[in-house]
């Protein structure tokens, strides 16, 4: 009992202290993911341990210690999405906010064929603006009469889980269908115009998640790009997707501070929605961040529906005029430097970002 719990406190440490290593080895970032379930083994190994063998030696103390410290390093990153931090994005105050919309993000997962079933969670919540994830030529067929109730669309379904569809109630005034990084991957980007006029950005991505010979090389250098064009748009910014990264990662925070938008998550709560299937084994990997001019109406995670993802919705308004009352997250020197040496890792498509950069010239700055 005594070496199997020493064992097992020996992993508990070094899966947490490795987290602290800034690397983008498969083996190490996949260690950003459990830190709560983490930190409740450890927390477990230490009473269960100091029931049954104690800590009278100094070995044990050590032991005890390096628990200790495992468990807080853990637990420093997560306890942002607790309610017992601020918010970071406000709340709206007006009672019939005119520029509200509600955007709904959903990885439907390919192998997935309850198609009625999605259907009916997307009648039922009516968004504005819907982004569908892993989407392929069935899933595009099988969902066609959504075509009836959005007369705006972009859609790139492919056949390697990375198929991509976006709807839109609201006209879309200039779109593009991006390959940032990864041949394959596809991110969007378009100007969305609501009813009044107003316009603003939305990026969509949905990069590669660590896994065995995988490393987060392009994850980071694609996520890091699109923070990037974010920070330079003339218009206010909204990013959504599967990042297929957790809300408390290095890397989320990271884009987070690089493009100056907020995450409503922060002092909410976790709102995990993989995996569907596994409730002890969650994590936060859809994400939706916005700029400081956009206030929050509501945010809920959305029934299950047969994929291994739970929908998310989020209903905004769009506030310009109060936009100073957020508190914007900004890099540090350090930060701006580990951000610009993730993107140089890895070969960005500059065409892609040029063409950005020439289609906000040509924008008429703020709406």
């Amino acid at each position: 009992m005594k070496i199997a719990l020493e064992l097992l406190g020996g992993f508990v440490i070094l899966a947490s202290l490795l987290t602290l290593v800034k690397s983008t080895y498969w083996w190490i970032r996949i260690l950003d993911f459990p830190r709560v379930q983490v930190a409740l083994l450890g927390t477990f190994i230490l009473g269960f341990y100091g029931w049954q063998v104690g800590y009278e030696l100094l070995t044990q103390k050590i032991f005890a210690g390096l628990l200790v410290l495992a468990i807080v390093n853990e637990l420093v990153h997560v306890y942002r999405f607790t309610p017992f931090v601020r918010v970071q994005a406000l709340k709206s105050k007006l009672k019939a906010p005119k520029n509200s919309f509600g955007i709904m993000i959903s990885n439907v997962r390919m192998s997935n064929k309850r198609y009625e079933r999605f259907l009916k969670v997307v009648r039922e919540t009516d968004p504005d603006l819907l982004l569908i994830n892993e989407p392929n030529h069935r899933w595009a067929e099988a969902i066609s009469e959504l075509d009836d109730r959005y007369p705006y669309c972009i859609k790139e379904p492919l056949e390697n889980t990375y198929g991509m569809i976006f709807y839109s109630k609201f006209k879309l005034a200039h779109t593009e269908v991006r390959y940032l990084v990864e041949e394959g991957i596809p991110s969007f980007y378009m100007l969305v115009e609501l009813p009044t006029g107003k316009k603003f950005d939305l990026f969509t991505v949905h990069p590669q998640p660590p896994h065995l010979h995988k490393d987060t090389d392009t994850r980071e250098a694609e996520l890091l790009t699109v923070a990037q064009m974010a920070k330079e748009s003339p218009y206010a910014s909204i990013v959504i997707g599967d990042l297929n990264d957790v809300a408390w990662s290095y890397t989320t925070n990271l884009f987070r501070k690089i493009s100056g938008l907020l995450d409503p998550r922060i002092g909410r709560g976790f709102f995990n929605t993989y995996n569907a299937f596994v409730p002890f084994f969650r994590y936060s990997l859809d994400h939706i961040f916005y700029d400081p001019a956009f206030r929050l109406i509501r945010m809920k995670r959305l029934p299950f529906f047969g994929s291994d993802h739970f929908p998310m919705f989020i209903r905004l308004n769009y506030e310009p005029l109060e936009a100073e009352e957020h508190e914007v997250p900004e890099p540090d020197a350090e930060e701006k430097e580990d951000a610009q040496e993730l993107m140089d890792k890895v070969d960005v498509n500059t065409a892609a970002v040029k063409t950005a950069s020439a289609s906000y010239q040509r924008g008429s700055g703020l709406s």
